[in-house]
């Protein structure tokens, strides 16, 4: 089906969101919050009130108190509870097809990355050693860790996406924007919900919480959520279905209304992901300048190889290591609220823990090349924000402190097979202490049980001050000034210790020709205590105009920036030397112009925004591989300037109770400005090294010359497509049925990308074609039951979440086809 087609079916009939949907608003005091009262409708007959009541009234706590989201001159995206329930929209990975301007990798959950307008992390293994550009907030608590995106939403209430920098109103800096989730609050009536679901590929998944009052002042309010799937990639080595979802998570929050000026919320989850995941199987061959019996086909041929299948969406697979992505979070925390004269005091203390116990296949093969790697992490992490939002004659502002410590602890493993002398060393190599013995890459005892054991350590704190104000100037002129000054110090260690299928030391320098092969597949390296420590002061200011009552105008700038930060996946080795001088990254320096206005009319029942904007960014932190196969899996490294600008539109219509349509777009021009010392793409990698400053030989072709860096600058940055949508809508009819009266609704929802770069550097491999997912719902509901339906990617698109490249420039592209055609049927029951 074609895309025009889609969108015209799609006219006639499709799903909810966000913009154009009322969402009661969740706060901490006593009881939720209801909706503020719509201004001007003081001035409004009740014919008036009551056609507005289709309209979008969608209240936020984006500047940290509650008002409508059309006057926060902010591009803000707004889900619901009705709408996360509806969708599917279970956890941040399907929340981005509902939003254009948000994009979420994984390739297992430790490395995820959560970007907004193609900025936040790069694409690629997550380093530790550095912080996120978009800050991820759960009532209020920041979570340093993106592996948390992967998780189910756990009786959650809404999700705000906050586009652009938002460090002055926000505890931890963030400079390309913020999700903020809030769960639902503990209630003084009791309710509950119960939700079952069931579909094919094994597919369960169970909700269900229960609030109530303890006694006059104390409300308890419980939920869980648990959900399995079998896997979507059959291996044919273990007879096993693999990439499954296997999730459960528990949360728990205690209100106690302590006075009727102060109210304090303790609240806990934990949650638990145990897969056996996750798999990234042969995509594609691409030539490198490697020697060609050196390269994939060469080589597989001689150990007598082939994938079971050179088509990645036969979904099958034949990798021989252990597979598992155990995620495992939980914590903490104390919220209390006290009001104060004319404004709220809040105090948010969280801890929270982190256990990622992974096991990979690296040589993305079934061969015994690389047989054990995982990187074991532990982390605990302590935030501390205090907060004062006060109001004065004509003006109201937001002072608060932020602090942030965190310690992990990464204890790595990586072993080598009896294929790894095959794959990985030069057939030249001769072994010239043992005359006429064979090449050493004939002898499988030179790599087979080599092991690097790494001990990785990071110790980082941060603290802020920060404070918002804004001042009406006029009944219809707003200015907001903000500012931030923020203090940086990370303390991190990288050692790589590596010994022989004996037991041996392996020299980082020296040593026999086997010991030299040795070293060149897995490095020994080490360096510790290395220090970042710095201040930054950024600052933002916002000018807004209302022109009409239901009309918003408003322009920003932000000069504001990224931590830097430690490689601690490891520095490029020279002659068995560590270049420490890769150990610290400088942080991005970023300048942010933007200009939207926020709308609404037909009585409030459309609403059209429309944002512009530039950000630009000097020293961006981009993600480097050295294709190696290596214990330096990757490192960073600046770039000298990067920009992404653009045009979000957010559009959504409700002429009446029967009908509702939405469409959000986005146009998103980017590319490296300045990138000369890039790592090069794979098909001028692997070759013999070229003189300084040449280009190299031809790109793709074997036995070529490769040049030492390449110069990107004017190319793509990875994970960003130029155009994006997202559209839907519902048609409803009343009905009873089985004695209750309900309506009947038909609802659909899609999104659409165009093509955009898997890799650090664009290469001509790991380009990712443009797509359509398209997704459908059937049902009945009343106020308290819902029975529906559904089926996602409805037309069975073929498409990979993400291509890559693989250790040794062999030519290998591994990928990660997204999922298949899934339905199934949803029963919930609210009480």
């Amino acid at each position: 089906m074609s895309l025009s087609s889609l969108s015209l079916l799609l006219l006639a009939g499709a799903s909810p969101l966000a913009v154009g949907q009322e969402v009661p608003t969740v706060t901490a005091p006593p009881e939720p919050a209801a909706p503020a009262p719509v201004p001007g409708d003081e001035d409004r007959t009740p014919d008036d009130v009551q056609r507005s009541s289709v309209s979008s009234d969608i209240v936020v706590t984006a500047r940290r108190r509650a008002e409508q989201v059309q006057d926060v001159p902010i591009p803000i995206s707004v889900v619901g509870v009705k709408e996360l329930d509806s969708t599917g929209s279970f956890n941040v990975q399907r929340l981005q097809q509902l939003q254009p301007t948000l994009q979420f990798y994984s390739t297992n959950p430790r490395n995820s990355s959560v970007n907004i307008r193609g900025l936040g992390a790069p694409l690629g293994l997550t380093n530790d050693g550095i912080d996120q550009g978009v800050g991820v907030y759960i009532d209020q608590v920041y979570f340093s860790r993106v592996a948390v995106a992967t998780l189910d939403f756990l009786d959650v209430q809404q999700v705000e996406t906050l586009r652009g920098p938002q460090g002055t109103l926000y505890g931890k800096n963030t400079v390309a924007g913020a999700i903020s989730i809030t769960s639902k609050a503990p209630s003084f009536d009791f309710e509950g919900r119960a939700e079952l679901t069931v579909g094919n590929l094994e597919f369960k998944q169970a909700k269900a919480s229960i609030s109530g009052p303890l006694a006059d002042t104390v409300a308890v309010r419980l939920g869980l959520s648990t959900t399995t799937r079998r896997g979507t990639i059959y291996n044919v080595a273990s007879d096993n279905w693999v990439n499954a979802q296997d999730n459960v998570g528990l949360r728990g929050a205690l209100l106690w209304n302590a006075s009727d000026t102060a109210s304090i919320t303790l609240s806990g989850d934990w949650n638990r992901q145990n897969p056996e995941c996750c798999a990234q199987i042969y995509a594609k061959y691409g030539p490198t300048q490697r020697a060609a019996n050196r390269q994939y086909p060469a080589l597989t041929a001689a150990l007598n190889y082939a994938p079971p299948s050179t088509n990645a969406f036969d979904r099958l697979t034949d990798l021989d290591s252990e597979l598992n992505a155990l995620n495992e979070l939980g914590g903490v925390s104390l919220r209390g609220e006290y009001e104060i004269g004319s404004g709220t005091l809040t105090s948010v203390s969280a801890w929270r823990f982190w256990n990622w116990g992974p096991a990979n296949d690296r040589d993305f093969t079934g061969l015994p090349v690389t047989t054990l790697s995982q990187n074991p992490t532990k982390q605990t992490q302590y935030t501390q924000e205090l907060r004062y939002a006060g109001k004065g004659d004509g003006f109201d502002y937001v002072v608060g402190l932020f602090g942030f410590y965190q310690d992990i602890h990464t204890t790595g493993t990586q072993r080598q097979g009896p294929a790894a002398s095959r794959w990985l060393i030069s057939p030249s190599a001769r072994d010239a202490t043992a005359p006429g013995s064979p090449f050493l890459y004939l002898d499988p005892t030179v790599l087979d049980g080599l092991t690097a054991a790494n001990d990785i350590r990071l110790k980082n704190f941060s603290g802020a001050l920060f404070a918002k104000a804004n001042w009406d100037v006029t009944d219809q002129i707003t200015l907001s000034p903000g500012i931030r000054v923020n203090y940086d110090d990370k303390v991190g260690s990288y050692v790589s210790i590596v010994t022989d299928g004996q037991g041996r030391l392996v020299p980082a320098t020296g040593g026999t020709p086997r010991q030299v092969e040795q070293r060149t597949a897995v490095t020994p390296q080490a360096f510790r205590d290395e220090a970042y420590r710095a201040w930054n002061v950024s600052y933002d200011f916002t000018a807004s105009y209302k022109p009409a009552q239901d009309v918003l105008l408003y322009a920003t700038y932000a000069h504001t920036f990224k931590s830097g930060g430690l490689n601690l996946n490891g520095v490029p080795v020279v002659a068995g030397v560590a270049q420490t001088q890769f150990a610290q990254v400088d942080p991005e320096k970023v300048d942010h112009f933007e200009l939207g206005v926020k709308s609404q009319f037909w009585d409030r029942k459309a609403t059209l925004n429309v944002t512009g904007f530039w950000t630009s960014i000097r020293d961006y932190q981009a993600l480097v591989n050295d294709g190696q196969n290596s214990t330096l899996r990757g490192y960073l490294a600046n770039a000298g300037k990067v920009r992404v600008r653009g045009v979000e539109a957010d559009f959504s219509i409700r002429p009446s109770e029967r009908f509702k349509l939405y469409t959000n777009g986005a146009f998103t021009d980017h590319e490296y400005v300045e990138f000369t010392n890039a790592p090069c793409p794979p098909e001028r990698s692997g070759g013999t090294a070229a003189p300084v400053g040449s280009a190299g030989g031809t790109p793709g072709v074997p036995g070529q010359l490769s040049p030492v860096v390449c110069d990107i600058s004017g190319q793509w940055l990875p994970g960003i497509s130029k155009w994006a949508f997202s559209y839907g809508g519902e048609l409803n009819q009343p009905l009873g049925l089985f004695g209750l009266d309900g309506q009947i609704y038909f609802a659909a929802d899609a999104n659409s990308r165009s093509k955009f770069s898997s890799n650090a550097s664009r290469s001509i491999y790991t380009d990712i074609d443009g797509y359509t997912l398209a997704n459908f719902r059937l049902g009945f509901r009343t106020d308290d039951f819902n029975i529906f339906g559904w089926v996602r990617n409805a037309f069975d698109a073929e498409y990979y979440d993400v291509l890559a490249t693989t250790p040794g420039n062999t030519g290998l592209i591994a990928g990660q086809p997204g999922d298949p055609r899934t339905y199934g049927l949803t029963l919930s029951k609210s009480f």
